[in-house]
C-alpha cells in the first residue's frame, strides 16, 4: 500500500484513541501524534479529528499540555500559512476554500468559539499562544460571522483586549494581529476597543518600540490604529478629545541627516502619516475634521510637518505623503492655511515654502507623484482661503511683481508653468490658478489687468488674451483641457470677464468651429468645454456688447451647430469615465499622466452650469427679458437687503451700547436701591425711638395727671411746671458736656505741648546743621503759647458760665418743692420741650464741632514729627483751626447769653405764675457752695 492509505489509517486510529483512551497520557500522546501529521494530511486530519479535538477542548481542560496540542492541530487544519513547498503542490484556491470550509464547520457551534474565548483568557503560554492564533485564523477566514459571535458572547471583546497588556512580548504581538482582524470593517467592535483603552496602551506600545525607529510590532499597531479610526466619527472624537494627538507629534522628528532610512522605517512613517490623514480627511464630518485640524496646530503637529517637508535627504515617497498629509491637515482652515503661507524654505534667502513646492509641480524632471501632492497642497492652501488667493493673484499684478528680479514669485511660477512646453506643467498651472479664483469675483476681474511681455518689440498681451491664442494653435489636449477649465472658472459669474473674452473677435468663431467639426474621441473632451465655455459666456453675459449679445449668439449656435447638437456636445464632459473619477475625492489621483485632466472642483462647477447653460441655449428672447427684469429686481432686492443689513448692523451696535447703559444703569440703581434701604431703617430706629419716648412722657403726664386733674393754679395748669423742670434739668446736662468738652481740649493742648518739646529735641538731635527748621519749630511754640492763653480766656469766659449755670441750679432747687407741692407746672414744662429741643440740637453740633476739632488737633500732632516742611504746613492749618475754635467760643458765649435772658424770661413767667423765685443775694450763700465744688473739679483736671 502506497503511503496515503496509510497515513488515513494511520489518524483513524490516533482518532479512536483520542476517543476511547481512559488514561490522559495515551489522549495526549495521540493528539500530539495527530498534531505532527495535521500539516501535509491537512485534510484527512481535518474531516477525522476535529470533533475528537473539540471534545478534548471541552473535557480536558485541566492538562494545559494536551489542549495545547489540539489548539495546535486545530490552527495548522484551519489555518492557510502553509510552507512554500507545499503551496505550490497545491493550487491557491483550493487552500482558501479549505480553511474556509473547515472554519465553518468549527463555527456552526456557537460554543466552540465562545470555548476559545475561554481559553485565550488561561495565563498559561501553551494554552493562550496557540488559542490566540487560532482565533486569529478563523476570523481571517470567516470574519464577519465570528465577530458576531464573539460580539454577542459576555465580555467577548474585553476579554481579548487583555492580550494587549500581556508580558510576553510574542503574546502581546499576536494579540495585536488578533484585534487587527477583529476590528476589521466592524464599528461596533471597534467602539468597544477604543473605549477598552486601546489608544493609550498602543500608542504605549509605539514609544515603547521606538516610534517610527521600532520594528514590525509599530507597523501591526499603526495598522491596528487605521482600522480604528478610519471611517469612524466616534473613535475618531474620542482620540482628539482624549488628547492622544499630541502624542503623535514625537513620531515625526528627524534630524538633519536623513540618509540611510531602513524600509521598516518609511514603512512606518508612511502609516503614521496615513493615520493623520484620517483624522483630516475631507471625507470626514466638516465639523470633526476642522477640530482635529486645530488640534494639529496648537499641539505643534503642523509645525512638525513642515519641518520635514523642508528637510533635506527624506525619501521620495514619504516627502509625497507628506506633502498629502500636510495638504488636509491645512484644507479649508484658516488658521492653518495663515501658518502654512508663513513657513520659509531653510536656503539662503530664506524663499515661502509655496514658492518652493510650485518649483517642483513645473519641474517635468521631479517624479509625478509628488507633482500631483504639490498641486494638492496648493489647492488645499487655497480652499475657502479668500485671504490666499489674493496674495497668489496680486503677484501676478502689475503693481507688485517684484522689479529687482531676485526672487520669483508663485505667479511669475504658473504664468512659467502655464506658457512651458510640457503638457502636464501647463494642467497643473491651470488648475492652480483657476483654484486661486474659485468663488472670487473680485479676483477674477483684478486678473483680467494682468499683461504678459510676449516677445521684444510687440505690445504686451492680456493673460486671458495669451489663453485664448495657446488654445487656437492646436496644442496638446491636455494642456487645451488645463486652459479650458481655466477659462471656464475665469467667466463664470463674472460678466466684466465674460465682456473681455468676447471682445476678441476671433474667440467666438474658434469655439463653434470646435464644436461643430465632428473630431475623433481624443477631441470629443476638448469639444465638450468648448461648449462650456460658450455656453457660459451666453449665461453670464450683460449684452454690454452689441454684436455679441445673448439672442445673437444663440442664433449663431442654431445656425452653425444646431441646439441639439450643441447639447450632445456639451454632454460629453460629464459622460466622461475621467470626470466621474475626479468628481469622487479633491485629491488628484491619476494612474498615469495621460490620465491627468480633470480637477474635482471643476467638476462641482460642470454640475453645476450643466443645466442652467442647456436651458438658457432654449430661451427665447422674451424669456430673456422677462430673465433680465427678474435678475435686475433682484440686484434691486438685493441693494435694498444689504441696505437694511447694515441699518441692522447699526442698530445692533446701538442696541449693545445701550445695552451697557442699562448694565451701568442698573448697577447704580442697585446701589442707590441698597442706600435708600439702610437710610428707611435708620428712619424707622429713629421713629421707634422716638415713640418709645413719646410713650414714657405720656406715661410720666398721665401719672400727673391722675394726681392733679383738677388742680389748677390761676387757671394754668402743672404740666407748664413740669416742662421748666425739665427744661432746667436739660440746661444742667449740658453745662457738664460742656465742661467735659472743655476739660478734653486742655489735655489735647498739654498733649501738642508736649509732643512739639520732643520733637523739637529729636530735630535737634538728628539734624543740627538746619537753622532753618529750629526757626520753624520756635514760630510753632510761640502759635501755641498763642492757643494756651486764648484757652486761658476760654476757661474764665467758661467759669463765668458756670457761676451763671449754679445760679440757676439754685432757682431749679427752690423750684422744686414748690413743683412737688403744685404739680400745675408739669404741663408748663411740657410745653417748653418743643422749643428746647431745637436748642438741644444746636448743642450737639457744638458738641461734634469740638470733637472733630480735638480729633483734628490729633492728626497734626502725629505729622507734625514727620519733617519740618510739614510742620510748616501744619502751623498754618492749627491758625485756622485756632480761628474757628475762637469762633465757635464767640458762639458758645453767644448761646449762653441767649441762655442767660431765657432764664430771666422764665423767672419772670415763674412770678406771673405766682411761684415766689429768689433773687441772687437769697441764694448767694448756696451758689458759694457749688462755685467751691466747681473749684475742686478744676483743680482735679
Amino acid at each position: 500500500a502506497g503511503p496515503q492509505p496509510s497515513g488515513a489509517d494511520t489518524i483513524q486510529k490516533l482518532c479512536d484513541r483520542v476517543a476511547s483512551s481512559t488514561l490522559l497520557d495515551d489522549r495526549r500522546d495521540a493528539v500530539r501524534a495527530l498534531k505532527s501529521l495535521s500539516k501535509k494530511y491537512r485534510l484527512e486530519v481535518g474531516i477525522q479529528a476535529m470533533e475528537h479535538l473539540i471534545h478534548v477542548l471541552q473535557t480536558d481542560r485541566s492538562d494545559s499540555e494536551i489542549i495545547g496540542y489540539a489548539l495546535d492541530t486545530l490552527y495548522n487544519v484551519i489555518s492557510n500559512d502553509l510552507e512554500e513547498e507545499e503551496q505550490e503542490e497545491n493550487s491557491a484556491k483550493q487552500v482558501d476554500d479549505l480553511g474556509s470550509q473547515f472554519t465553518e464547520i468549527f463555527i456552526k457551534q456557537q460554543e466552540n468559539v465562545t470555548l476559545l474565548l475561554t481559553l485565550v483568557e488561561e495565563f498559561d503560554f501553551h494554552v493562550r499562544w496557540p488559542g490566540v492564533k487560532l482565533l486569529t485564523s478563523l476570523l481571517k477566514q470567516q470574519g464577519p460571522q465570528v465577530q458576531q459571535i464573539i460580539l454577542v458572547s459576555p465580555m467577548g471583546v474585553s476579554r481579548l483586549m487583555d492580550l494587549l497588556a500581556d508580558s510576553r512580548e510574542v503574546i502581546r504581538n499576536d494579540g495585536v494581529l488578533l484585534l487587527q482582524q477583529l476590528t476589521k470593517s466592524n464599528a461596533a467592535i471597534q467602539k468597544i476597543v477604543a473605549f477598552e483603552n486601546a489608544f493609550e496602551r498602543l500608542l504605549d506600545i509605539i514609544t515603547e518600540e521606538g516610534n517610527s525607529d521600532g520594528g514590525i510590532v509599530v507597523e501591526d499597531c499603526l495598522l491596528l490604529l487605521q482600522n480604528l479610526l478610519k471611517n469612524n466619527n466616534s473613535n475618531q472624537n474620542f482620540f482628539k478629545e482624549g488628547s492622544y494627538i499630541q502624542r503623535m507629534k514625537p513620531w515625526f522628528e528627524v534630524g538633519d541627516d536623513n540618509c540611510g532610512w531602513s524600509a521598516q522605517k518609511v514603512t512606518n512613517l508612511h502609516l503614521m502619516l496615513q493615520l493623520v490623514r484620517v483624522l483630516v480627511s475631507p471625507t470626514n464630518p466638516p465639523g470633526a475634521t476642522s477640530s482635529c485640524q486645530k488640534a494639529t496646530f496648537h499641539c505643534g503637529l503642523l509645525q512638525q510637518l513642515c519641518t520635514i517637508l523642508m528637510a533635506t535627504g527624506v525619501p521620495a515617497d514619504i516627502l509625497t505623503e507628506t506633502i498629502n498629509t500636510v495638504s488636509e491637515v491645512i484644507r479649508g482652515c484658516q488658521t492653518n492655511q495663515d501658518y502654512f503661507a508663513s513657513v520659509n524654505a531653510p536656503s539662503n534667502p530664506p524663499r515661502p515654502a509655496i514658492v518652493v513646492l510650485l518649483m517642483s509641480m513645473v519641474n517635468e524632471r521631479q517624479p509625478f507623484v509628488l507633482r500631483c501632492a504639490v498641486l494638492y497642497c496648493f489647492q488645499c492652501f487655497l480652499y475657502k482661503n479668500q485671504k490666499g488667493q489674493g496674495e497668489i493673484v496680486s503677484t501676478l499684478l502689475p503693481s507688485t511683481i517684484d522689479a529687482t528680479g531676485n526672487s520669483v514669485s508663485a505667479g511669475q511660477l504658473l504664468c512659467g508653468g502655464l506658457f512651458s512646453t510640457d503638457s502636464l506643467s501647463n494642467w497643473c498651472a491651470a488648475v492652480a490658478l483657476a483654484h486661486a479664483l474659485q468663488e472670487n469675483a473680485t479676483l477674477k476681474e483684478q486678473l483680467l489687468r494682468v499683461q504678459l511681455a510676449t516677445s521684444i518689440g510687440n505690445p504686451p498681451v492680456s493673460l486671458l488674451q495669451q489663453c485664448t491664442n495657446i488654445l487656437s494653435q492646436g496644442s496638446k489636449v491636455q494642456t487645451r483641457v488645463g486652459l479650458l477649465m481655466l477659462l471656464c472658472t475665469w467667466l463664470s459669474n463674472c460678466s466684466i470677464a465674460v465682456t473681455h473674452f468676447l471682445h476678441n473677435p476671433a474667440n467666438v468663431p474658434f469655439l463653434t468651429g470646435q464644436i461643430a467639426e465632428n473630431l475623433g474621441e481624443e477631441e470629443q473632451l476638448v469639444q465638450g468645454l468648448c461648449a462650456l465655455l460658450l455656453g457660459i459666456s451666453i449665461y453670464y453675459n450683460d449684452n454690454s456688447l452689441e454684436n455679441y449679445r445673448k439672442e445673437k449668439l444663440k442664433q449663431l449656435i442654431e445656425k452653425r451647430i444646431g441646439r441639439e447638437n450643441f447639447i450632445e456636445k456639451l454632454g460629453f464632459i460629464s459622460k466622461h469615465e475621467l470626470y466621474s473619477r475626479a468628481a469622487q475625492k479633491p485629491q488628484p489621483s491619476f494612474s498615469s499622466p495621460d490620465h491627468m485632466m480633470f480637477d474635482h472642483e471643476f467638476t462641482k462647477l460642470v454640475k453645476e452650469l450643466e443645466g442652467v447653460i442647456s436651458k438658457a441655449i432654449y430661451k427665447s428672447s422674451e424669456e430673456d427679458k422677462k430673465e433680465e427684469e427678474v435678475k435686475k429686481t433682484l440686484e434691486q432686492h438685493d441693494n435694498i437687503v444689504t441696505h437694511y443689513k447694515k441699518v441692522i448692523r447699526e442698530q445692533d451696535q446701538e442696541l449693545e451700547e445701550l445695552k451697557q447703559r442699562v448694565s451701568t444703569l442698573t448697577s447704580q440703581n442697585e446701589q442707590l436701591q441698597a442706600t435708600v434701604t439702610q437710610q428707611v431703617s435708620q428712619i424707622q430706629q429713629h421713629k421707634d425711638q422716638y415713640n418709645l419716648l413719646k410713650v414714657q412722657l405720656g406715661k410720666d403726664t398721665q401719672h400727673h395727671n391722675s394726681h392733679g386733674d383738677t388742680f389748677q393754679m390761676n387757671g394754668i395748669q402743672t404740666e407748664e411746671v413740669s416742662k421748666l423742670k425739665e427744661e432746667l434739668e436739660e440746661w444742667k446736662n449740658k453745662h457738664e458736656l460742656l465742661q467735659g468738652q472743655l476739660k478734653e481740649k486742655d489735655s489735647v493742648i498739654e498733649k501738642l505741648n508736649s509732643s512739639q518739646l520732643e520733637m523739637g529735641t529729636t530735630e535737634q538731635s538728628s539734624q543740627t546743621s538746619r537753622f532753618g527748621g529750629l526757626e520753624h519749630n520756635n514760630e510753632l511754640q510761640k502759635e501755641l503759647e498763642m492757643l494756651r492763653s486764648q484757652i486761658q480766656l476760654q476757661s474764665a469766659e467758661i467759669s463765668k458760665l458756670q457761676m451763671e449755670n449754679q445760679k440757676l441750679q439754685a432757682m431749679n432747687t427752690t423750684a422744686d418743692p414748690m413743683l412737688g407741692d403744685s404739680g400745675a407746672t408739669a404741663a408748663t414744662s411740657s410745653e417748653l420741650e418743643g422749643r428746647l429741643e431745637q436748642e438741644i440740637k444746636e448743642l450737639k453740633s457744638e458738641v461734634k464741632a469740638l470733637s472733630e476739632e480735638k480729633e483734628s488737633l490729633k492728626q497734626h500732632l502725629d505729622s507734625s514729627s514727620s519733617t519740618v516742611a510739614i510742620l510748616q504746613d501744619e502751623k498754618s492749618k492749627l491758625q485756622r483751626e485756632v480761628a474757628e475754635s475762637k469762633k465757635e467760643q464767640d458762639d458758645l458765649l453767644v448761646l449762653l447769653a441767649d441762655q442767660d435772658q431765657k432764664i430771666s424770661a422764665l423767672k419772670i413767667k415763674l412770678k406771673e405764675l405766682g411761684v415766689p423765685v429768689e433773687d441772687e443775694d437769697d441764694t448767694e450763700s448756696g451758689d458759694q457752695g457749688d462755685e467751691d465744688e466747681d473749684g475742686d473739679e478744676e483743680e482735679q483736671d
